[in-house]
Order: structure tokens, then C-alpha cells, then sequence
């Protein structure tokens, strides 16, 4: 194999705990190999404990940037020179450049999400769409959903000791953008059925349906599901929920999180590079990942 380190490769890196799992150094590494890009992407496991010194070396070792993961996106914020417009309303980053020695941090999850759609031919821009889930990537694609354009979002949660927290949160996001946000106790069916009678789009933004309990689904009554509204989960492992089940059995569009994934990443590897990401070329690792 042909040796393509040279004394001026880069390095890209991806801080998280634990990631040895992680299939983004081989889709990384497969688009910089396909252009020709003289760097490598490289994952260094390393607690909250080495963060800052983490960050400080892609200054130090002048790296074109890095991928964060969990349990940093949050914590990495006030260490970043400037945040995008998104990383600031949504409080966290996955995503670091290095612009001549100055950091700035963006996520790229909302953005890999709106992508997905459109690859999908999905437009909900100027409609209304419902979202489940009120975590860390809820907030990333309500963020960005509402940047782009969509017209209202109807958020369900249930109703815990954190729903006072996001309430907040969306009443922030919705005076920063022209976009309707409410929230709403998941456990109201009524309300619910009522909002998915006029959206444009459901989404199943947590984690419910993937293993132990892959029977789950976020919602119970699958009769507000209809074949003009597609469905889009994120989770991808296993590659069709409960819910996208029922979504197909009504033969509706029914949609995984792969592509929010694959253009998550490639919208990082853009803001290294300058270049699109060879998503032709890096679609199978996702597919067989």
C-alpha cells in the first residue's frame, strides 16, 4: 500500500469517550484519500479531564480542526475564539476549525439532517413539521430546521424535572429565528394526533427503539400516521424502528437516521477542507457499518 504521510500531512482529530467504536476515521479518511488531501483523521479517547489540553493542541499542532463527541459538545463551547450562528442557539458543537489559530465551533448535526431531507425529497420549508424528543439532537435539527426556513415546529417530551429546562430553551431558539416553536407533554395524545394532522414531516428524535427494547416506539396510536407524511427517525441501529414499520405498513415515506450520518460528516469534512465530501465513496461504509 502506497505510504501518503508526508511532512506536511494534517491531522484532523475526534475527542471523545469512549470512541474506539466509531466508523468516522474510516469515512474521514476514505473522502481525504479520494481528493487527494494531504491529512489524516485520527480518534483520541480522553475523558473531560483532558479536554483543554486537547483543544489547545489543534492550536499547538496546527491541525486543520476536530470532531467532538460525547461527553464534550457542551463543554467545549467556552473554549472555542467564535461559534456559528447554530452552535450558539443550540449550546453545544461537534465540530472545531482551525482558522490560522483561531477555533471555531459548529454543529453539524441539524445540518446533516436538513441534507438527508433534501436527498429524500423532503421539503418542509415553509411548513410545519413535529419532533419527539427534546435532547441533544432534537435540539440540533429543531436549530437548524428553524434557520432554513421551516414555519412551525411542534416539540413533544415527556414531561419530566427537564421540561421547564426546554420549554426555556425553545422560547430562546424561537426569539433568535422566525420560526413557531411549542412544546408539549408527549403523554397528550389529543394535542399530539392534532399537530401530526398538520405537519409536514414526524420525527422521532430519541432514543426510543433501539436496543434492549427494540418493540418500542415513541408514539402508541400509529392511526395519526398517514401516507402523505413522512417519517424520519434518527436512530439507525437497527435500520427500521417500530415506528418506521408502522410508517411503511402505511405506505408513507419512511426514513433512518444513516443520512443524517453520512451529511453530518460531510458537512464537517467541507468546513476542513473547502471541498464536498465523495459521498458515493463513503455511503457503503455507512451502509455496512
Amino acid at each position: 500500500m502506497e505510504n501518503t504521510i508526508t511532512g506536511h500531512t494534517r491531522l484532523i482529530g475526534l475527542f471523545a469517550e469512549p470512541i474506539r467504536h466509531s466508523v468516522s476515521p474510516m469515512i474521514q479518511n476514505t473522502a481525504l484519500q479520494a481528493l487527494d488531501i494531504d491529512a489524516v483523521y485520527l480518534a483520541f479517547e480522553l475523558g473531560e479531564d483532558r479536554l483543554i489540553s486537547a483543544i489547545e493542541s489543534i492550536r499547538t499542532l496546527e491541525m486543520l480542526g476536530a470532531n467532538l463527541s460525547m461527553p464534550h459538545k457542551m463543554a467545549a463551547v467556552p473554549l472555542m475564539d467564535e461559534l456559528s450562528e447554530a452552535a450558539k442557539l443550540v449550546g453545544a458543537i461537534n465540530t472545531i476549525v482551525n482558522d490560522n489559530g483561531r477555533l471555531i465551533g459548529y454543529t453539524t448535526d441539524g445540518t446533516g439532517f436538513m441534507r438527508s431531507l433534501k436527498d429524500q425529497e423532503i421539503d418542509i420549508i415553509g411548513k410545519k413539521m413535529t419532533i419527539i424528543g427534546a435532547g441533544g439532537a432534537a435540539t440540533a435539527i429543531i436549530v437548524q430546521a428553524a434557520l432554513d426556513g421551516v414555519k412551525e415546529i411542534a416539540v413533544y417530551n415527556r414531561k419530566d424535572e427537564f421540561f421547564e429546562k426546554v420549554k426555556e430553551k425553545l422560547r430562546y431558539i424561537e426569539a433568535h429565528t422566525s420560526c413557531i416553536i411549542h412544546l408539549h407533554d408527549l403523554a397528550n395524545s389529543d394535542e399530539l394526533a392534532a399537530d401530526v394532522s398538520d405537519s409536514s414531516l414526524l420525527v422521532n428524535a430519541t432514543g426510543v427503539g433501539m436496543k434492549p427494547n427494540l418493540a418500542a416506539s415513541p408514539i402508541e396510536d400509529f392511526s395519526i400516521l398517514r401516507a402523505d407524511l413522512p417519517v424520519y427517525d434518527v436512530i439507525y441501529t437497527p435500520r427500521e424502528t417500530t415506528l418506521l414499520k408502522e410508517a411503511k405498513a402505511r405506505g408513507t415515506k419512511a426514513v433512518n437516521g444513516l443520512g443524517m450520518l453520512l451529511y453530518q460528516g460531510a458537512a464537517a469534512f467541507e468546513l476542513w477542507t473547502g471541498k464536498e465530501m465523495p459521498i458515493e465513496k463513503v455511503k457503503p461504509i455507512i451502509e455496512n457499518s
